[in-house]
């Protein structure tokens, strides 16, 4: 069943809620005595000029790039390394976490300049892989694309990602894992730190505060996590070992980045330790968290409010319906509920436009200005309705 949050997918929210646990964790630290912004430091050092920072990088066979999915800050932080790297190394591949492996021809088309950048978006499936405001991630394709260098899709299919946190890899027969081999077993800290995200996640509207390292559900979402991190960093050590031996940077959430235990971890196990893990480090982020380890430097950016896309949200689980999208939880306190939706409506028009698959309603969610009403027809029954979806005049 492809289960689908207007908010994200479920693995892209346990990756976000990773970034989100370490970020923001305990008590608040002015960074300026930390991490200025525009200064680059060596976490458990002090700062160091950029120059040195993108030298060393330039060295390496794998450059990992973190970024919070929705900072217009992290990726015009991700820009500007990506230009000072191409500038000392300009035999390059970029690695995107955003694109699965399946939509590689629509990549490979747009380095060439063969489509436009609508029908690139719509090539590679934006609106159902990743739904994040695509204006954020632009800048580094138009980058890519004006330099001719090569774009590498590193991730899997969701569905692959859900069928692992609902079986387990081993469940999963070899033709169906997209060539990925399994994972190097995880740290005791990267469990840890996993485990921290699984509590605090909601599964079906619900936490799990007293899961254990044991739990059978907790070990397949350690499984799925690790999955991403596998498939991504096979990919970069493919890319490195192309015969020219480029430069590798990966684009990717910082979740899979921190202390190394996630993709660089993966790296190392198949034989790439070459690498430099570089991160934004937002104003407001606790200075307790900057200890040795956590990267091998972090740049000091602007605070989230001034950077962060925030769009409106319905408050449904939906599904693919024959006629339509099926709703198949309601969130309590949502404009959804607000609106009177119900659990098993199934919307059949969103604005007047037909609803022939979940991205035709997330999308027009995400479009939905603060204070603007969505008009929805729903069968419920044996009925139709209509009924109007009112969005607050600020998103918090």
């Amino acid at each position: 069943m492809n289960k689908t949050l207007i908010r994200g997918s479920l693995a892209a929210a346990a990756a976000a809620a990773a970034v989100v646990a370490v970020a923001h964790g305990g008590a608040k630290h002015a960074t300026e005595k930390c991490v200025p912004v525009a200064a680059w430091v060596i976490p458990g050092g002090k700062p160091v000029p950029g120059n040195d920072i993108i030298a060393r990088a330039s060295q390496q066979s794998v450059v990992l790039l973190g970024e919070t999915h929705d900072s217009a800050e992290h990726h015009r932080w991700q820009l500007q390394s990506l230009a000072a790297l191409h500038a000392l190394r300009p035999d390059m591949v970029i690695g995107f976490e955003m694109f699965p492996r399946r939509v590689q021809p629509a990549l490979d088309r747009w380095i060439q300049g063969d489509i436009s950048a609508e029908e690139f978006l719509s090539a590679s499936d934006w609106k159902n892989v990743w739904r994040v405001d695509p204006e954020l991630y632009m800048p580094l394709f138009h980058f890519a694309r004006m330099n001719r260098i090569p774009m590498v899709a590193l991730n899997v299919d969701q569905k692959l990602t859900k069928e692992v946190t609902a079986k387990g890899f081993d469940a999963i027969p070899e033709e169906r894992r997209e060539g990925v081999t399994p994972a190097a077993a995880p740290s005791a800290a990267y469990v840890d730190f996993l485990l921290g995200v699984y509590r605090e996640h909601e599964w079906d509207d619900k936490k799990k505060p007293e899961a254990s390292p044991e739990d059978p559900e907790f070990r397949r979402f350690v499984e799925s996590q690790q999955l991403w991190d596998r498939a991504m960093a096979q990919s970069l050590a493919e890319a490195a070992a192309r015969p020219s031996g480029p430069l590798v940077v990966g684009i990717m959430g910082s979740g899979h980045i921190w202390h190394g235990w996630g993709v660089p971890h993966q790296l190392k196990d198949l034989g790439v330790t070459k690498v430099s893990s570089l991160l934004p480090w937002d104003q407001g982020r606790e200075c307790g968290k900057l200890v040795a380890g956590v990267a091998d430097a972090v740049f000091g950016v602007e605070a989230p409010a001034s950077g962060t896309s925030k769009r409106p949200r319905l408050g449904v689980l939906i599904e693919p319906a024959p006629d339509g999208v099926r709703i198949l939880k309601v969130e309590k306190g949502s404009v959804a509920e607000a609106a009177g939706l119900r659990d098993g409506d199934v919307v059949a028009e969103v604005a007047g436009q037909r609803a022939a698959q979940p991205a035709d309603l997330s999308q027009a969610v995400q479009r939905q200005a603060p204070g603007t009403w969505l008009p929805l027809k729903i069968r419920r029954d044996s009925d139709t309705l209509e009924i109007v979806a009112k969005f607050p005049a600020a998103v918090p």
